[in-house]
This record gives C-alpha cells, structure tokens and sequence, in this order.
C-alpha cells in the first residue's frame, strides 16, 4: 500500500529505566527515545509500548503527558514489571542486564489502537524476543509496508533468521557497520555490505552509523550520500545518539526533505546529543534550535 507522511508514525518497542550502581536512574528504550524526539520536533507519534503498574511505569506516563504525547498506545501491566537495564560497573567498564521478563515483552495485540493505513512504522528489534510482543507488531505490519526498522542487536536477545524475517517486511533499514557485516557478510565495505543487503531483501534504502566516521545512505536507485561529524564535538555520553539520528531520518521521510540534507540534519542533532547528558532533553529550546536553523519551525 502506498506510504501516506500525513498519518501519524507509530513507534513500537520498549520504554524502560537504565539503573546504575550509585542508584540513578535514566529513563530511556530506543523506541521511547525516538517518539520523544518525533513529539519535540512537533510530529504526533504514537509510541506503543507496556510498562508496568507500578512507580517506574507512572514516570514514563508522566513523561509522555508533559511532553504532550498521546498514551493511547501505552498499555499497563499488573503482573510484570516495566523494563530495567541493570548497568554494573567492573574495573570502569559498563556491563548490561537487560532484564528479560519485562512488561515490553508482553504487548497484547488485542489492545493495540487502531493503526493507520499506509502509515510509517519504526520499531527494533528488542522487544520481538517475546512471542506476545512479536505477534503484536505483526499486526501492526498488517496495516503498512512503510516499515522502517532499527537493528539493535542485544545478544543473546536476536536470532539471525527472525531478524532477516523483519527485514523481508521493511522498507527502511538502519544499522551499523558491525551489524551490517553480520547481516550481509558479502562485500569488503559497510557500503558494499549495504547494497548486499539491500538486494537480498529488497529494500528502498539502508542508513549505515559509522561512528566517528560519520553515516552514509544507500537506495535502490544506487543513490549513496555520505555525511561526516563536524569538528571539535565534545562527547558527554553517546547512549541515545543512533535513536535520534534514527528520529530525524524519519522527520526527512515524513516532510520529504532530499536525503542528503536529511543526513546532514540526522549528524548534526545526533552530535547535539552526545555533547549533553541524557538520551532526551526535556528542554523545548533546545529542539526549537534545530527547526528554526533548518527553517521547518
């Protein structure tokens, strides 16, 4: 069915807490992240999600509202818990418990809201380690082949056959270089494993994260853009910057920006990101900023 910018994106995965050693705690989930930054950009997303009936469940509610996003897709859970990542530190370096069994693992497809036709789709991967989960964004599939996916492989929680499913489904793909090799070994380049990629499971476009060496887009037309980091970026903390390159690219799709110029803007607000603490600012300013240099305010 043919992509429809004028529907509200739906965004599908977890919302959960990351809790540290010296007992902060973050709320963030890739998904979550993108919605925010969709809803600070002035899109209308519907972030669809479970978390549990319980504190943290109640602070990623109120975060929603005060942001002004709809909850309509955000579901409650009496007998899980909402999602935590346990980061522990050993000799300065972070480890992760992503906790299974989490409410995100149990979205109930029977009290999914009404999905748009011909809407964009974005999800993960995560959250599809669970049937119910995986069956409930299946049925959001049903509605749209606007599909743009976010690989995020967490071992041990992908496998590489229902990963390449997903992929069969989407339009859109973004990943980076080490998950783009796994993926699509063929090739000597994160460009070459892209167009491999691209043609084994038909694809309109691969968005490859290179890190420090910037990101580049691929099409099917054979359209290759390249954009690099801008010099002398302080990075405060990198967690959350691929969720809001991933928002902006979606900002390009939704208002038909050319790709180059979507590119530019997706580095230049992920490099605003890892220059401040946190993977969402709550700030308003701050968002303002980027739409009145980009002229879309």
């Amino acid at each position: 069915m043919p992509f429809d910018p004028t529907q509200a994106p739906v965004v599908f995965g977890e919302a959960l807490f990351d809790c540290f050693p010296d007992g902060s705690e973050v709320l963030g989930g890739a998904p979550f992240n993108v919605a925010w930054h969709l809803r600070a950009f002035g899109a209308a997303p519907v972030f669809v999600s479970r978390v549990g009936a319980d504190a943290f469940g109640a602070r990623i509610e109120t975060a929603m509202r005060q942001l002004g996003m709809t909850t309509v897709g955000l579901q409650r859970d009496a007998a899980h818990a909402t999602g935590t990542v346990q980061v522990k530190l050993e000799a300065g370096e972070p480890s992760y418990d992503i906790v299974a069994g989490s409410a995100y693992d149990f979205i109930d497809a029977d009290a999914l809201p009404p999905p748009p036709l011909g809407g964009l789709l974005y999800h993960g991967t995560l959250a599809l380690r669970s049937t119910d989960s995986a069956a409930a964004l299946a049925g959001l599939r049903a509605h749209t082949d606007a599909v743009f996916l976010d690989v995020n492989l967490r071992p041990p929680w992908w496998s590489a056959e229902q990963v390449r499913a997903l992929l069969d489904g989407a339009r859109w793909v973004k990943l980076n270089a080490d998950e783009l090799a796994l993926l699509a070994p063929a090739g000597d380049s994160p460009e070459s494993h892209a167009e491999a990629l691209m043609e084994r499971h038909d694809l309109a476009r691969v968005y490859g994260t290179l890190g420090a060496a910037g990101a580049f887009a691929l099409t099917a037309g054979g359209l290759l853009e390249r954009v690099s980091p801008r010099a002398g970026i302080e990075v405060v903390d990198a967690v959350g910057a691929g969720d809001g390159f991933a928002a902006v690219l979606i900002l390009g799709l939704l208002r038909g920006w050319a790709l180059g110029e979507t590119l530019e803007r997706a580095q230049h607000f992920a490099s605003a990101i890892v220059a401040r603490r946190g993977a969402t600012i709550a700030d308003p300013d701050f968002y303002a900023g980027f739409t009145e240099l980009w002229g879309t305010a």
